[in-house]
C-alpha cells in the first residue's frame, strides 16, 4: 500500500472535480433526490435527475459526465430508464455507478440490478456490507441497513470486482474498496452519518462525479474520503442529526484538497 500515492491522488481528484464540475445523471430513489442534488453541488459537481425512459439514454450519451443508478424506490418504469441509461453510458464510454439498495433482501429488485450489471457492468458497485453480500447471492440486512461488517464482505467484494472488472466499494465504519487486486481501507467518518437519510445514496452520486475525472479506484477512494472527512468536521459543530445534515453540506464544500490529503486515514 503506497499511502503517499493515494493521499496525493486524493488531493488531485478533489481539485479536478471542482475544476471540471462534472454533471451526474441521477436515476435514484425518491427519498433522497433533494439531498443527493445538494451534496453534488457541495462537492463541486452538478446534478440532473433524469430517469424517464424516453430521455434517460439520450441524456447519458449526450449530456451527462457520469451516471448513478440507485434502486431504492424502484418502479418498473424507472428500472427501464436505468437499463437504458446504464447501457448508453457503457456505449459512450462514460462511468456509471450502481448502488443496489437492499440487494439480497427483495427478490425482484435484486434480479433486476443483477441483470443490469450482467448486461453492462458498472464502473463502481457501491453498497453496505449486507448489500454486497446479497448481490453475490447471500441474504441482505434489515432493508437498507447493514447487519454485516465490511470485513465480512471483503471476499465478496473481491469476487464481484474480478467478475465484473469493476471497483467495489463497501461502506461502513471502516470502508473497504477493491479493484479485485488492491484492497484499500478507509477509517475516517462519524457515527452521525448513519442518522441522516440518504448519505450513502448521495455517496454513490459523488463517486459517479469523481469517476468522470479520475480512475475508478481513485474515484471511490476520493468520494468516500471527501464524505467522511467532511462528516468529521460537521460532527464537531453539530448539535444533532438535523444540524449535522446542514453542517455536512457546508463541510463538503469547504474541505480543501490539502486538508483531505493530510487527514485521510488509509491503509
Amino acid at each position: 500500500m503506497n499511502v503517499d500515492f493515494h493521499s496525493s491522488a486524493l488531493a488531485e481528484s478533489i481539485t479536478a472535480l471542482r475544476e471540471r464540475n462534472p454533471l451526474v445523471q441521477c436515476l435514484t430513489n425518491h427519498v433522497v433526490m433533494n439531498f443527493t442534488a445538494n451534496v453534488l453541488y457541495a462537492v463541486g459537481a452538478s446534478p440532473a435527475m433524469c430517469d424517464n425512459p424516453e430521455e434517460a439514454a439520450g441524456f447519458a450519451t449526450q449530456v451527462a459526465s457520469g451516471v448513478l443508478v440507485n434502486n431504492g424506490t424502484p418502479s418498473s418504469e424507472q428500472i427501464q430508464g436505468m437499463y437504458l441509461a446504464s447501457a448508453a453510458a457503457v456505449a459512450a464510454g462514460k462511468p456509471w455507478v450502481l448502488d443496489p439498495v437492499a440487494a439480497g433482501g427483495l427478490p425482484w429488485r435484486t434480479a433486476e440490478v443483477k441483470k443490469m450489471m450482467d448486461a453492462n457492468p458498472a464502473t463502481i458497485l457501491r453498497g453496505n456490507a449486507s448489500e454486497i453480500l446479497g448481490f453475490l447471492g447471500g441474504t441482505s440486512g434489515r432493508g437498507v441497513e447493514a447487519t454485516d461488517s465490511t470485513t465480512d464482505a471483503v471476499d465478496a467484494a473481491h469476487e464481484l470486482a474480478r467478475r465484473y472488472h469493476c471497483v467495489v466499494a463497501v461502506s461502513g465504519p471502516v470502508d473497504m474498496i477493491t479493484d479485485g487486486d488492491e484492497l484499500v481501507k478507509l477509517s475516517n467518518g462519524s457515527a452521525m452519518l448513519t442518522q441522516v437519510t440518504g448519505v450513502g445514496c448521495a455517496l454513490g452520486a459523488v463517486m459517479a462525479g469523481y469517476a468522470a475525472v479520475t480512475s475508478p479506484l481513485n474515484a471511490a477512494i476520493a468520494a468516500t474520503s471527501h464524505m467522511n472527512i467532511a462528516a468529521e468536521n460537521a460532527a464537531s459543530v453539530a448539535r444533532g442529526p438535523g444540524s449535522f445534515a446542514v453542517e455536512l453540506l457546508d463541510a463538503l464544500a469547504r474541505l480543501s484538497a490539502e486538508q483531505a490529503a493530510d487527514r485521510v486515514k488509509i491503509s
